[in-house]
């Protein structure tokens, strides 16, 4: 479409069935990009981070679990509303630079590049760790590098290859949540195992109430489970290779409230029903305890096997996401133009590549130094999703308000209660950062945060400076 028709307002009520041509191969089938919402939405926050949650806040972290999964919702709904107006790889930072401006586009990209990066460090580390538990002799290093490598491979022989192998990942994890969910059922129905006796559902209320340590405990837990979510948007950025995006698409977004229900939501209150929440222990997988406690065979082995999966899976998508991102900087001038070469298979190789190498860097150094080196740089990841969603929601209104001016056409596929919902969303992560700025654990990342936007501040002068061709994009 032209900028005069835009102008002019000259649209009909639906999209038209053209879509921008990013130069990628549409192979990722509806099939695998469902199993990847499913995925992207289930990770090491909730098979190992939630000990520490049960134990920060008792059962109240169920409901904190539902209520962020409604504003997850509700930012994911927004998204497939720009997705549906117009699909592109490089999702909510186009989004970002068509509605809020450039320099908010430059912040989205180079921010979520950078919190991909600094997860897939963290995430392969914790593969070479989680490896070491069947062959000990091995140095994490040398893991850590391999699972890399094999990810790597993965990622640029074809984005099939990446979609399959992200498929059995995710299937992994979905089927030791839904093995324990029915385990867990038939503990609480039937009885049976060492648990039979003393589960109950009343374990949700009776052991010191919902919520044992006061209602405002319970709100502090919010922060850290909100980050459990990071990475539910990241079907966004299969828009420029999925089959037929805006449906699928639009049905992954749809069903995220079934995932939230039953994989998170539905999981906990098992959890919490089988065993008193006093008695898991942090740092200690919830699920590990309750198939220990069953009577699974190798209840530890399987779970640390389901935990190195959901690492993979995550370093994985961070592959594919960095890569596409960087692209999609370069194809806008705000990243070196090497970066916007495709292989002849339609892959980003250079821009997968590039990130390959910072996130093997990364690795060294977090091997070496895992609690100092790396406590910084991946509170950026936190903040920059925070920044992510903010941006979709704000993108989401500006794009409302064109619409119902007649400026830019309308979708079928909407955000119930726009514009009033995108507020409360917005409101909702103004409340995480407030919570985040009152516990000195995550106080720093803030700090850290500042010092990443300031650098990108001088980054953006930079570029206008000295790239003629973005120049005029950027202003």
């Amino acid at each position: 479409m032209t900028s005069a028709e835009v102008e002019q307002g000259q649209f009909g009520d639906e999209v038209a069935d053209t879509e921008p041509e990013e130069g990628y191969r549409r192979g990722l089938s509806a099939r695998q990009i469902q199993m990847m919402a499913v995925g992207g939405a289930i990770g090491t926050g909730l098979f190992y981070g939630s000990g520490t949650g049960i134990a920060m806040v008792g059962p109240s972290l169920v409901a904190c679990y539902a209520a962020a999964g409604i504003v997850i919702f509700l930012i994911m709904r927004a998204l497939g509303e720009l997705l549906t107006y117009r699909p592109t790889s490089g999702s909510f930072a186009d989004y970002a630079r068509e509605f809020c401006g450039p320099f908010a586009g430059f912040v989205t990209g180079w921010s979520y590049w950078a919190a991909w990066v600094a997860s897939c460090m963290a995430e392969v580390t914790a593969a070479g760790h989680y490896i070491a538990y069947w062959w000990p002799a091995v140095p994490v290093w040398a893991t850590a590098a391999v699972a890399l490598a094999v990810l790597l491979i993965a990622n640029l022989v074809s984005v099939k290859v990446f979609g399959e192998l992200e498929f059995w990942f995710s299937t992994v994890k979905v089927v030791a949540i839904t093995a324990m969910i029915v385990i867990g059922i038939g503990v609480l129905t039937f009885g049976f195992s060492s648990l039979g006796h003393t589960a109950s559902i009343r374990h949700l209320w009776a052991d010191g109430g919902f919520a044992p340590h006061g209602a405002w405990k319970s709100m502090a837990a919010m922060q850290t489970v909100v980050f459990a979510y990071l990475g539910v948007e990241l079907v966004g950025l299969t828009a420029g290779e999925a089959e037929n995006p805006k449906q699928t698409l639009r049905k992954a977004i749809n069903t995220l409230p079934i995932r939230i229900a039953v994989f998170y939501v539905g999981a906990l209150i098992i959890l919490l029903s089988v065993l008193s929440w006093t008695e898991y222990t942090p740092g200690v997988s919830p699920f590990v305890q309750v198939f220990a406690n069953v009577g699974i065979p190798g209840a530890a082995g399987i779970m640390n096997f389901v935990v190195l999966t959901a690492a993979l899976s995550a370093c994985n998508s961070g592959i594919y996401s960095a890569g596409r991102m960087l692209r999609g900087l370069a194809v806008n001038g705000e990243a070196p133009q090497a970066m916007t070469k495709l292989s002849d298979r339609q892959l980003p190789v250079p821009a997968v590549m590039l990130s390959i190498l910072v996130m093997a860097a990364g690795v060294v150094i977090n091997v070496i130094s895992p609690d100092k080196a790396f406590v910084y740089i991946t509170s950026v990841s936190a903040c920059a999703g925070l920044w992510t969603w903010s941006v979709i929601l704000a993108a989401h209104l500006r794009y409302r308000s064109r619409a119902r001016a007649g400026l830019l056409p309308t979708v079928d596929f909407r955000l119930p209660g726009a514009p009033v919902t995108n507020r409360i969303a917005l409101a909702s992560l103004a409340f995480v950062v407030v919570l985040m700025a009152t516990s000195s654990d995550t106080r720093v990342g803030l700090y850290v945060w500042a010092v990443w936007f300031t650098a990108l501040v001088i980054g953006y002068q930079a570029v206008k400076r000295s790239t003629p061709r973005s120049t005029s994009a950027l202003q």
